[in-house]
């Protein structure tokens, strides 16, 4: 079927996740973690393996990535007063004269309805969905005693409930019960927003028994500390567990990771099954996407407050009407992207001036997207690729510090080429594009590098 064709306005299941790694799917490679959902998304669909976020200058990495997400536009756009945030909320309003992309679909004929996590503004949320079940307004909370409140309750002012169950069967049965329940007159936009499988990783015991903390690896470039101070070193994120890291205590912090991954990846399956159950799933294009991803021991880090490609990249996955069943692809693009992607998808003209850009000519070459893509973290870390290449640069204290690394025969980052004099010329190359990324894009924290 030719991207784009053949189905008129297809319903489109849009899933949000926080802090999944971008190689932790066991159909893209990964030996330990059992997805056999998501294994199934990439089977019948397309898997872009260089999805890189553009940071944050808050450490809830989350807020502002979904903001990016919802906006279609850079870090800096997408919210609405960006500043230098370490306070206890760590929301991101979104400008008011934004058009999310439930709001752009919703304009267009769709059906939208939200569950699970909104970590933006309110207001932004009661403009952009009909109706809604199971939302849970912050950034994190126990996963067996989540609060949430219906769409309706939040119009009305209501307090929130404690949701019965688990976090990501409370959200997935939500999104189950709208699909299987929903009337058939418009397509719908589903945005399903799980917690999991961020911290405290409590996986359900059935899911938790799945690894056995003794013989699951450790990653390659795991370290027992970061071998410099990055600036971040003492946020709530790196404070999970005793320093230096054990290698038993990263295995055994792996291993919930990886239950609550399979967890809700079989949530998510219900999900799927509803559809497919209801005769919807022929005309739904699914999204499975994460807000960023996270360290867990590797360079002697856990939390996602750094540039390393294990906690800037993130799983990105399409299937469904006008997604080609191509396996993996490897053109660099940003989760931001969706926005005019599902836009092309649904045949609804994306806004003009918004950041985002179609992947549906990535998807039919399996080839193009971005030329580089760059990240900032808070005031002290900054990063570019074109793919290949990565330059981060880090000042704490007034020193500068640079890393080059080549992620083609060196893609967990362990071997620095900075100081190799025949790299000069490259890390220049690469100072330069960064400098010109900060300047287009109006970033005031860092100055140009």
């Amino acid at each position: 079927m030719a991207l784009g064709a053949g189905v008129s306005q297809p319903n489109i299941l849009f899933v949000v996740v926080d802090d999944h790694r971008a190689d932790a799917i066991g159909a893209l490679g990964h030996a330990t973690v059992q997805t056999p959902v998501l294994d199934g998304l990439v089977r019948r669909g397309s898997a872009f393996t260089r999805a890189t976020i553009e940071g944050s200058l808050m450490p809830a990495v989350c807020a502002p990535s979904r903001a990016c997400l919802l906006t279609g536009n850079g870090l800096f756009r997408a919210d609405a007063d960006p500043k230098l945030d370490s306070g206890p909320i760590f929301e991101v309003r979104l400008p008011a004269d934004a058009c999310t992309l439930p709001e752009r679909l919703r304009a267009a004929g769709y059906e939208t309805f939200v569950t699970g996590k909104w970590h933006n503004d309110l207001p932004a949320l009661l403009r952009s969905f009909d109706c809604g079940r199971a939302i849970f307004h912050g950034g994190m909370c126990d996963h067996t005693a989540v609060p949430v409140r219906d769409l309706a309750a939040i119009r009305q002012g209501a307090p929130a409930r404690v949701g019965v169950g688990f976090s990501s069967e409370i959200f997935c049965g939500a999104a189950e019960k709208f699909v299987r329940e929903r009337g058939r007159q418009r397509p719908f936009f589903a945005w399903v927003a799980l917690t999991s499988p961020h911290d405290p990783r409590t996986p359900p015991e059935e899911y938790r028994a799945l690894y056995d903390a003794a013989k699951i690896p450790l990653p390659k470039n795991f370290q027992p500390d970061h071998a410099f101070d990055n600036g971040e070193l003492a946020v709530r994120d790196e404070r999970l567990a005793p320093r230096p890291l054990s290698p038993d205590v990263v295995r055994a912090h792996l291993a919930d990771y990886y239950g609550m991954i399979s967890h809700h990846d079989a949530c998510l399956g219900r999900v799927l099954t509803a559809l497919r159950e209801t005769g919807q799933e022929e005309n739904t294009v699914v999204v499975y996407v994460s807000d960023h991803g996270l360290a867990l021991g590797s360079h002697g880090l856990l939390g996602k407050q750094n540039l390393y490609d294990h906690s800037v990249r993130v799983p990105l996955i399409l299937a469904g009407p006008g997604v080609p069943a191509a396996g993996r692809c490897a053109a660099l693009v940003q989760p931001l992207d969706l926005y005019a992607t599902v836009c092309a998808l649904a045949g609804v003209s994306a806004p003009s001036g918004i950041d985002s850009r179609s992947l549906v000519p990535v998807l039919a070459s399996n080839a193009g997207g971005r030329e580089s893509v760059c990240a900032v973290y808070m005031n002290g870390q900054r990063m570019v690729t074109d793919g290949r290449w990565k330059l981060i640069v880090y000042r704490v204290g007034g020193t500068e510090r640079v890393q080059v690394f080549d992620l083609a025969t060196d893609p967990d980052e362990c071997r620095d080429l900075a100081s190799d004099p025949g790299n000069t010329t490259r890390r220049e190359a690469l100072r330069a594009r960064l400098a010109s990324w900060q300047q287009a894009s109006g970033d005031r924290w860092f100055r140009p590098v």
